[in-house]
């Protein structure tokens, strides 16, 4: 059996232009697992979108973009490359949306005979906007281009101890300095998907302190799971009760996301006697417009607005030695001693 390993992230605009942010966008969003609703009115929400976005969007990027390109493109390229450097099997990376695709990355893969193949989504928590719709994409993919290929899927390791230490080694550096705060920050979510998720239909967001209580949902509670980290990475850390909190970024539309959020928390927080603030992303394992420009551009500004004086962003794990080496032991596990 011959054995490969494939790396799936988000996905990037090819370039800060505004007709490459509008096609990016418009995939992004027209898939059913980002705006889960009935196709005719996600096609009117996305069209609406898409007057005004693009543009904004295209200034957003030009904001991060690197000479090399798209930051969440080049650390997950460099990911990849340190990674295929500890492996003796390849190493292949694709996007959900736009370049490098998973077709032709599935398409390669077959071309060198692969036979088995790992996927690893590089997202830790489980979502159907992130998680669910990286490996549905892949499972296709290799149904229509190589049926031959046996897919294998790297489960969430939200609450693996390996991610947990690289997330921690990596937090350490900017936790020396005297702080008030430590604000883990993950991506929103609508509620409904959180809903839509539970597999029980009757435990997410209807039994009080959901996440705390032990359930079957919790496999693919993106709330849950995302709660688990920061209280593994805090115990870890050592961290007093008060001392962190969790809220979460990046809401799109007027329908209710998870709360706290974090835009509101980072106005909050200096009325509350926090003038010394650090934020992590956890959800996030590549920096990217999201890390980037919306938490350390405009998240510094309205906290610092607010009344805040010091405000330190963590960066995310992108090319750290610990995760590169999270990522080499999924693969040799897979791999065996004969990979």
């Amino acid at each position: 059996m011959s054995k490969a390993v494939l790396l799936v992230n988000l996905g990037s605009p090819d370039s800060t232009s505004v007709p490459d942010v509008r096609r990016y966008l418009n995939e992004f969003l027209m898939d059913g697992r980002v705006i889960d609703v009935a196709w005719p009115l996600r096609r009117l929400i996305v069209g609406m979108i898409l007057i005004n976005r693009p543009k904004e969007s295209a200034h957003a990027y030009q904001s991060v973009w690197t000479p090399e390109g798209s930051p969440l493109i080049v650390t997950s390229r460099n990911a990849q490359t340190l990674l295929q450097q500890r492996l003796p099997i390849p190493v292949e990376l694709a996007m959900r949306y736009q370049n490098p695709g998973v077709p032709e990355a599935v398409k390669r893969l077959s071309a060198r005979g692969i036979t088995e193949l790992l996927l690893i989504p590089l997202f830790p928590h489980y979502a159907m906007s992130s998680y669910e719709t990286a490996v549905v994409w892949v499972e296709a993919c290799v149904r229509k281009f190589a049926p031959q290929i046996q897919l294998t899927v790297q489960p969430p390791y939200f609450d693996r101890p390996d991610y947990i230490e690289a997330l921690a080694v990596s937090a350490e550096p900017a936790l020396r300095e005297d702080y008030d705060h430590l604000l883990f920050s993950f991506h929103g979510v609508p509620e409904r998907q959180i809903r839509k998720s539970d597999p029980t239909g009757r435990h997410c967001l209807t039994v009080p302190n959901c996440c705390a209580v032990k359930s079957e949902a919790h496999r693919f509670c993106y709330r849950h799971q995302c709660y688990e980290t920061a209280h593994r990475l805090a115990a870890r850390l050592r961290l007093p009760d008060g001392k962190w909190s969790v809220s979460f970024q990046s809401r799109l539309g007027r329908d209710p996301w998870l709360r706290p959020y974090t835009d509101f928390e980072l106005e909050r927080l200096p009325r509350e006697g926090v003038k010394r603030l650090v934020v992590i992303c956890p959800a996030f394992v590549s920096d990217c417009l999201e890390t980037i420009e919306e938490i350390g551009m405009r998240g510094r500004d309205s906290f610092m607005q607010a009344g805040g004086e010091r405000y330190t962003r963590i960066p995310c794990l992108n090319e750290h030695p610990a995760w590169i080496g999270v990522l080499e032991r999924m693969a040799k596990s897979f791999a065996g001693n004969n990979g």
